[in-house]
């Protein structure tokens, strides 16, 4: 005996007529599932769709983040090139931290103009002023005659650098899709340390040359990559974001078409662009105005930002970069040779942890590997702490202390790029609301540059009133500092997009409530991504 209203599908699209002719309200399960080969056809499209997406989005993050190869070679080919310059051009050891730190101290200055450039000319146009800046700063350094020339021309690539310190994050944050945001938003890091990789590799492979050669065949190296940058800016989109807030929405739909998984996200993501823009346009303050008098919730965003920025740079990496052959010669390696292909060990050892963190970073979260970076530096700076001051007073044999302060140096390095490193600029690029977004990041890459000029720039002075064992003491303790401040200021933001994170940051029990929706619908979104 059947049952009723389960009869075979009749002409009208599977519903059978019923009893008086009346239409059944069921409906066999084969008059409406779709059959197989359909859905899997379907799915291809989709998962097809997806694929081109997603590389497109990763083309474009690799092409913004060419300028931070700039910033990395520099960092890196610096620290050899001051050896042969102090012996070309005869310069101090003060006019040694100026020339070496004053780098991050200018950078800053392109870092805060390069916000507000960004908001007027947008982001696409401000990542091909940075390279264009830097390249004339790079011709001027490679021709100097003398250190008030080197220096001119030092400024001028500082302020390049500067600019594109703090464009490249945000433009791939803008662009990037919630469930990757992370990874891709990590490249500007991974392509600064390849920077810093290949600088000390042109140090090593150019020392060898005259003197008053070298140095500037290394410096003129730096120029390549700048020049790619014009090619890059024929590829990369306008941020959707910025065209949102330039009134341009149907721009901005058509590069949102192209870095989402299907029409029906593209549109959901521009309807949240387009209610932040709204949002901003009814606020009465200027942005400046809003940081410098925040709300709560701005404050504790500022807090957030502007201190991670921080501790990425007061932790002493920038000491470890620039000085490696200092530091290495205060533990006992003696010829040139040997000190520069130490330091090639630490470039490469920095690079492939940096590739291992944009590997896990949107699958573990932000927040563990902070955690695990943070430990881990403090214990390898307390390490090499110990170490150089045991072979400063003869208490270790000099071979096995060497190699403990070599593997010390490399595991300070690889857990500052597998957590605080990358971590730093993704957070700092995602957690502030679209309104301030691009002059907050220019300000938290302001932070970083002035804090990595003042360790760059006091690092030899410093090391002479304490010891380079006693600078590697306080550069510890301030790291074990950092841990505290991820553990109380720093929330987790996987898989969020940018206007959800605003909540993150809000407060009292409303805020709390619309925080449980927002992650119900970040579960949601994510399994619709899977």
């Amino acid at each position: 005996m059947g049952l009723l209203g389960a009869e075979p599908p009749g002409p009208n699209g599977g519903r059978s007529p019923g009893f008086l002719g009346r239409q059944n309200k069921y409906v066999r399960m084969n008059g409406v599932v779709p059959p197989p080969e359909e859905h899997e056809g379907g799915e291809a499209v989709r998962a097809g769709r997806s694929r081109s997406s997603t590389r497109y989005v990763f083309a474009c993050s690799v092409f913004a983040s060419l300028n931070s190869v700039l910033l990395g070679y520099d960092v890196g080919v610096m620290s050899g090139c001051i050896l042969f310059i102090q012996r070309d051009l005869h310069i101090t050891e003060v006019q040694q931290e100026v020339l070496v730190g004053c780098l991050s101290f200018v950078s800053l200055l392109g870092s805060l103009a390069g916000g507000r450039t960004s908001d007027a000319v947008g982001r696409k146009r401000t990542i091909g002023l940075a390279a264009v800046v830097f390249q004339a700063g790079a011709v001027v350094m490679t021709l100097a005659p003398s250190f008030r020339v080197l220096m001119a021309g030092r400024l001028l690539a500082g302020v390049g650098i500067g600019f594109g310190v703090m464009i490249a994050p945000v433009y791939i944050a803008e662009i990037s899709p919630a469930v990757s945001r992370g990874s891709f938003t990590s490249f500007p890091e991974i392509f600064i340390n390849l920077g810093i990789l290949l600088g000390y590799i042109s140090n090593y492979v150019f020392s060898g040359l005259p003197d008053h050669v070298n140095w500037r065949v290394m410096l003129a190296v730096g120029i390549v990559p700048s020049v790619s940058i014009v090619f890059a800016l024929l590829v990369i989109p306008e941020s959707p974001r910025w065209l949102v807030v330039q009134g341009r929405a149907a721009e901005a739909r058509a590069v949102l078409l192209r870095v989402t998984d299907s029409e029906e996200e593209a549109d959901e993501r521009l309807a949240e662009i387009e209610a932040a823009a709204a949002s901003a346009a009814s606020s009465g303050e200027t942005v400046w105005r809003e940081l410098s008098r925040p709300s709560p919730t701005i404050r504790r965003m500022l807090v957030t930002g502007l201190g991670i920025q921080c501790f990425q740079q007061i932790t002493g990496i920038d000491a470890l970069v620039y000085y490696s052959p200092t530091i290495f010669r205060d533990a006992g390696v003696t010829t040139e040779s040997q000190l520069l292909l130490a330091t090639v060990a630490v470039g490469f050892f920095k690079t492939a942890f940096i590739a291992l963190a944009i590997v896990l970073i949107d699958r573990v979260g932000r927040k563990p590997l902070l955690y695990v970076s943070t430990v881990g530096m403090t214990v390898c700076l307390v390490l090499l702490a110990a170490t150089l001051w045991l072979l400063a007073h003869g208490a270790v044999p000099k071979a096995l202390g060497v190699a403990i302060a070599v593997v010390a140096v490399c595991g300070d390095v690889a857990f500052f790029s597998v957590g605080i490193g990358p971590v730093c600029w993704v957070t700092s690029s995602e957690i502030f609301p679209l309104r301030l977004r691009s002059q907050a990041a220019a300000l938290g890459a302001a932070v970083n540059r002035v804090t990595s000029g003042a360790v760059a720039m006091s690092f030899l002075s410093v090391s002479r009133a304490l010891s380079v064992a006693g600078a590697f003491t306080v550069f510890a303790a301030i790291s074990a500092l950092s841990v505290v401040f991820v553990h109380m200021f720093v929330p987790e933001t996987k898989g969020k997009t940018l206007e959800e994170i605003e909540l993150l940051f809000g407060d009292g029990e409303v805020e709390g409530e619309r925080r449980g929706e927002v992650e119900l619908g970040d579960a949601e979104h994510l399994v619709r991504k899977g």
